[in-house]
């Protein structure tokens, strides 16, 4: 792979529970483990910033889908929700993720609507760092 661009962000702190920074300064937060995890939930965590980019990015390809078949994906969205939890039995085998992603194209037919999403799941960089290694199921909703 041949890198256009290269994003560079620092955590210090506790890591889930500390503070992270882009190196162009446009992020800069706390970080906070969610309640379900123990945490205060008093700020993001990986899993939101992980959604967030996932869904950014696979509109981004949907759209490039959508005109390289000339389909309209005008005021379409993309909902990614991004699970996390033990894997293994007894939680020895660590912590994995599973994302779902809600697809919504409301100005093509539904069968054209799951072609642009599996186009698109092609074509994100993220669907592509992802695949074969966490289940992601694609919906697409009306």
């Amino acid at each position: 792979m041949e890198a256009i661009y290269t994003a560079i962000a620092h955590a210090t702190g506790g890591g889930r529970d500390g503070h992270i920074r882009s190196e162009d300064d446009r992020l800069d937060f706390d970080t906070r483990p969610p309640k379900e995890m123990g945490g205060s939930g008093d700020g993001t965590n990986p899993e939101q910033l992980f959604a967030a980019g996932y869904s950014a990015c696979f509109l981004g390809a949907l759209h490039a889908a959508g005109r390289q078949e000339k389909l309209d994906t005008t005021d379409a969205s993309v909902s990614a929700s991004v699970s996390i939890g033990s894997i293994g039995s007894n939680g020895e085998g660590g912590f994995g993720l599973a994302v779902e992603l809600d697809v919504y194209v409301p100005n093509v037919s539904e069968e054209q609507a799951q072609q642009l999403a599996e186009a698109a799941h092609q074509i994100c960089p993220y669907s592509n760092a992802t695949r074969g290694n966490i289940d992601v199921t694609l919906t697409v909703v009306s």
